[in-house]
């Protein structure tokens, strides 16, 4: 799809050419004041700051040319040399017509990157918590919003599945289980091909395990001899390993799945694993690693440092591979396999020194050369009224399901009393994830926010439920004009200012997409679906868009409909949200 502000700015710039003034770049903005115009220009002053000379000469001089052109049906200057812009309606009609018939496409832009997200993170045999609702969120929709962009992704979810919690898992199970045949080292028959326990099973395990080595020493340490011995593929161990691999990611893919949360590669840490021999010898041959109180590390400090930034550990004293070592492995392997441009992780923003190490460390050693470039997308906490972390009454931690169903007890009162049954669970289940997907994008990524399910639900205001019913009365209002045999478009002019605003509150979605891939937060995509959905409904409360007598006005505000209706869909999909069938 081509932009029409785009567009505009590179006229712009050519006039600003021909008048005589060198300029880099052009942007054209909203305006601050809608009474004087539709947008801005405010590079006049920059201009003459370069040029010394007098703004409202350039100004005057741009604004003459501007006048000559159809295109715009008021131009003026304001202040020392703000141009305000006012299109004319009949480019406006004509852009939004083009709009309808190529909104399906992808968006034009020259990004073109390859770019590997690393989202999600959940641990093998732990309960998917609130903790992990953001990274899920922010990283599919990133992954969304950048193949819309046209840049190749590749998702990985990266499962810790290769570190002490696997340990300790292992251990609790041989205390449970000391006669299971993948704890006899001397035993050399078929291991079995399904382990008798489940998902629930090793999710209980794990608090257990872990309170019991924060209380117990020879605990821990045996925790730690048994996650060695996976990490050196011991067989028992590593076969036991295979099946908890198994039981738990099925669980898993169904919670993210309830999420609209896929994954191109279901790599854990344990796929890093082969190559951390490759990267330990490759360490010591640049000299960067040494032995330090029986453990390997790497120093990656730098003179400038304000805060001191300690050693980067690879292999800790009792041979175990640090988690360090892993995530350097891992971008061995990402480099050397995929070769992308751009690397990104979506993470708590406490892991900020973690990853800045594991940076430092990959950009000082060439295991990521300089030209591929290393992203932390860091994120904030999703808090309870407190203010604190986001906690059950009982003061533990709300697993994701849990999450899941309070918000879905929220939304079953907002449907329809005619939806009932099965329809109305399913739906309710669309709802719940969009109301609690739509709030958890809403704020800047970095920014923490409360948890309030009955908000999130309200059907005034910022909130996915708003914005849901919305969209599907758009399309209820499209199949009625089908059914009424009601022609939809083409869009032919503009009427009125409700029809205007929704024209030139569209053109700014491709600034909105763009600043959003910019900045790798959803805020500003979710701000704008509000207002676009926002001046829809001004319009249409002001119009009765069937019944109306004058056929091509009609036509042309079905259409513009139909516009407001597909974008709506578009970036919905791409914050990962379904869309109901009713409410």
């Amino acid at each position: 799809m081509k932009d029409f502000i785009k567009n505009q700015e590179k006229k712009l710039k050519e006039i600003i050419i021909e008048c005589g003034y060198s300029i880099d770049n052009v942007n054209i903005v909203p305006s601050v004041k809608p009474e004087l115009g539709q947008f801005q220009f405010n590079g006049v002053m920059e201009l003459a700051k370069k040029n010394k000379t007098n703004p409202r000469i350039i100004a005057d001089a741009i604004v003459e040319k501007m006048n000559a052109d159809e295109d715009y049906s008021n131009i003026n200057v304001a202040g020392p040399g703000f141009i305000n812009i006012t299109f004319s309606d009949k480019a406006l009609s004509d852009y939004m017509e083009y709009l309808r018939t190529h909104i399906s496409e992808k968006v034009k832009t020259d990004v073109n990157k390859k770019i590997i997200i690393d989202y999600g993170g959940p641990n093998v045999a732990k309960t998917l918590h609130v903790g992990h609702l953001r990274s899920a969120n922010i990283g599919e929709a990133l992954k969304r919003l950048s193949k819309e962009l046209n840049c190749e992704v590749i998702s990985d979810i990266h499962l810790g599945d290769w570190g002490r919690p696997m340990g300790l898992i292992m251990l609790e199970l041989k205390k449970k289980h000391p006669n299971w045949v993948y704890f006899d080292e001397n035993y050399e028959g078929e291991y079995p091909s399904e382990c008798p326990i489940s998902n629930s099973d090793l999710e209980k395990m794990y608090p257990i395990a872990s309170n019991k080595a924060k209380e117990d020493e020879e605990y821990l340490e045996e925790a730690r001899n048994i996650t060695t011995k996976l990490q050196q593929k011991q067989k028992g161990y590593y076969e036991l390993w295979k099946q908890i691999i198994k039981i738990s990611t099925s669980e898993i893919k169904q919670i993210y799945d309830k999420l609209n949360v896929s994954f191109d590669l279901w790599n854990g840490e344990s796929d890093a694993d082969e190559y951390v021999p490759k990267v330990i010898d490759y360490l010591k041959e640049k000299k960067l690693a040494y032995e330090s109180e029986g453990a390997l590390v790497m120093d990656v400090s730098l003179p400038d440092d304000t805060l001191v930034v300690p050693p980067l550990l690879l292999v800790k004293s009792n041979g175990a591979i640090s988690y360090e070592m892993t995530d350097l492995a891992t971008l061995w392997e990402r480099v050397n396999n995929y070769s992308p441009d751009e690397i990104w992780y979506v993470v708590d923003k406490r892991q900020d020194l973690h990853f800045e190490q594991v940076f430092r460390a990959a950009y000082k050693s060439g295991i990521v050369p300089q030209n591929i470039k290393l992203e932390f997308i860091g994120f904030g906490t999703m808090n309870g009224k407190d203010g604190k972390p986001f906690k059950t009454r009982d003061g533990g931690v709300m697993t994701l399901s849990n999450l899941i169903d309070a918000v879905k007890k929220a939304t079953l009162n907002k449907l329809n009393s005619n939806i009932t049954g099965k329809e109305r669970d399913e739906i309710s289940d669309v709802l719940a994830v969009g109301a609690l997907k739509y709030a958890d994008l809403l704020p800047n990524r970095s920014t923490d926010y409360i948890f309030d399910e009955e908000k999130f639900c309200d059907f005034n205001g910022k909130t996915g439920i708003y914005i849901l019913y919305s969209i599907v009365r758009i399309k209820s209002l499209l199949a009625k004009a089908k059914e009424q045999n009601i022609t939809i478009g083409p869009i032919e002019h503009l009427t009125c200012d409700s029809d205007r605003n929704i024209a030139i509150k569209i053109l700014e979605i491709f600034s909105v997409l763009d600043k959003s891939f910019r900045i790798k937060s959803l805020n500003d995509i979710s701000e704008y679906l509000y207002q676009l959905i926002n001046v829809f409904n001004n319009f249409y409360t002001s119009n009765r868009i069937l019944t109306e007598t004058d056929e091509l006005k009609r036509q042309s505000w079905l259409g513009l409909a139909e516009l407001v209706y597909n974008i709506g869909f578009k970036l919905i999909n791409i914050l990962g949200i379904e869309e109901p069938r009713k409410m």
